[in-house]
């Protein structure tokens, strides 16, 4: 006996495979070499790297043996482990907390600026020489580049604060595409972009886009600090790298500026205007989400602080403590407060703790912060903390400590959604309790970070779609250089056209000398002949 299938059936069955062909996409499933730099630089490139896999891609990710946040055995990638004998961790990042933190709280604004700039060029060159470390094991490791060559990637995917990665997809001739917010020591702009110095506010700074004269003199110190460290404290230990492996003609700094693609971790809704490259794709808050439900024992917490609220306090992932005193201070500024706190802290209990305040290890930070009864969120100022703000509306209360922290905060300051404390000045005249009345007594705070989320949100693409594609963009077509500015093959003199300038000089020199003299021969032809009558 035969079955008839309704009339019905046979519409439902066709709409279902109608719509099944309408969706479907012609899925590119590439491979990629990831090359990731530690901390939280490696929580947002996991984003990513999660992204990815989830289209299709297939990834490789190196790693150190003596790895501080990349774990083995994922499911979203696979690990090519180095074995090293030093690392970017806790036993090379916290002694150059401490005295960072010493500095920062110097009476003397001078000794302290000094200070804090020999430190940061000791941390840079340290970074850079453990960095190179890490290059020389996989480039002198012949059966490990073998199996590199043999996988057949289709671009290196890095975070150019590590070098490793530029100078493996140099030794693979791979598209190289970053992950970027820094290169080494720089912001990443000031590698790749023009900079005017009167309105491109350098880090560390605390500029605005709106400089004074002497604000403008400040910012040429600050440029030429940075240059001076990145040209001979950065650059020297990869060219060292680039001399032994590649030859001396490759020169490290033109590598650098040879990416296909630059993902930049930055939004115009929080960064200062300013000018940039047609291949820099602009993907600021793509870690950002919409917030899940709190685990049992914070939602708990969370509800029973009624009508007040919550305060969410973290300083990131690389800060583990702060000096007891301030601690201490922090501690009893919340305890006078009607809100709970919820404080991401892994240092010993400070004293002075209240019953309203909850420490924790680890903490949903996005979920808190998208939580309705988040009041507040005081934070260090790293981008990817004042972005997730941004998202989820949340006004903060900044305590930078080192780095772009300071000036990720003057943004949101002059924005009018958040306020700054320095370590300095936390324990000076309740400043710290001032700063947190200020912010949530203040409705323009939230008023001003509602109206900077809805800018950021409005978007034709969401950032981390756009990341995507661009991605895949370059791997479809091995490369992006049609969009690549060849400047960086340039020398100094042909990229300022000093040499079009003195050339034109002279010509204009040659041209008024020659009028000089031939009028000067006239004038003597004319006396000569006028002698001769008389």
């Amino acid at each position: 006996m035969r079955l008839k299938m309704p009339m019905h059936g046979y519409s439902l069955f066709f709409l279902a495979l109608l719509v099944l062909l309408s969706s479907w996409k012609v899925c590119f499933c590439g491979k990629i070499l990831v090359v990731p730099f530690e901390g939280s630089h490696w929580l947002n490139m996991e984003v990513l790297v999660k992204a990815l896999h989830s289209h299709g891609h297939s990834m490789d990710v190196i790693r150190t043996d003596k790895s501080w946040y990349i774990k083995d055995g994922m499911p979203h990638y696979n690990t090519i482990t180095v074995s090293v004998n030093e690392v970017f961790d806790p036993d090379f990042v916290n002694p150059l907390l401490e005295k960072t933190f010493a500095l920062e709280r110097q009476q003397s604004s001078l000794m302290s600026f000094l200070g804090l700039n020999l430190q940061m060029f000791e941390a840079m060159s340290g970074t850079s020489r453990i960095m190179c470390k890490l290059a020389i094991e996989v480039l002198k490791d012949d059966n490990l580049m073998a199996r590199l060559r043999e996988s057949h990637y289709d671009l290196v995917l890095t975070d150019p604060e590590l070098g490793t990665g530029i100078m493996l997809a140099h030794a693979l001739q791979l598209p190289l595409v970053y992950n970027v917010r820094w290169v080494m020591s720089k912001e990443g702009h000031l590698v790749l972009a023009p900079s005017p110095l009167s309105y491109v506010p350098m880090t560390g700074s605390g500029l605005s886009d709106k400089m004074t004269f002497f604000q403008r003199i400040k910012n040429l110190v600050y440029f030429a600090t940075w240059e001076f460290q990145y040209i001979f404290l950065v650059i020297p230990h990869y060219q060292a790298v680039c001399d032994q492996f590649f030859g001396p003609e490759v020169r490290f700094d033109e590598l650098i500026q040879s990416a296909d693609l630059w993902l930049m971790r930055a939004d115009f809704v929080f960064e200062f205007p300013r000018p940039t490259m047609p291949n820099v794709i602009y993907m600021g808050g793509f870690q950002c989400k919409s917030a899940e439900p709190l685990p049992d024992h914070l939602e708990e917490f969370v509800q029973s602080s009624g009508e007040h609220g919550i305060i969410v306090m973290s300083l990131g992932t690389i800060v583990s403590q702060l000096p007891e005193d301030v601690a201490d201070e922090i501690a009893a500024t919340f305890a006078k407060l009607p809100q709970k706190v919820i404080w991401s802290y892994r240092g010993s209990k400070p004293s002075t703790l209240g019953n309203n305040t909850l420490l924790v290890n680890w903490m949903p930070q996005n979920d808190l912060l998208g939580h309705p009864k988040t009041k507040l969120f005081v934070a260090h100022g790293g981008t990817s903390g004042v972005l997730e703000a941004i998202y989820h509306s949340v006004p903060v209360v900044g305590i930078p400590l080192f780095f772009d922290q300071y000036d990720n905060l003057v943004r949101l300051s002059e924005r009018g959604a958040g306020v700054m404390v320095t370590l300095a000045s936390i324990d000076k005249d309740d400043n710290f309790l001032k700063a947190l009345q200020e912010v949530m007594t203040n409705p323009s705070y939230r008023n001003n970070m509602q109206r900077l989320s809805k800018l950021h949100k409005d978007q034709p693409i969401p950032p981390l779609d756009n990341a995507l594609f661009w991605i895949e963009f370059v791997m479809r077509h091995q490369g992006a250089t049609h969009l690549r500015t060849e400047s960086y093959k340039l020398p100094w003199y042909a990229y300022y056209s000093v040499d079009v300038y003195l050339f034109l000089s002279g010509v204009v020199l040659v041209l008024l000398l020659t009028f000089f003299i031939m009028m000067r021969l006239l004038c003597s032809a004319l006396c000569k002949s006028k002698l001769k009558r008389d």
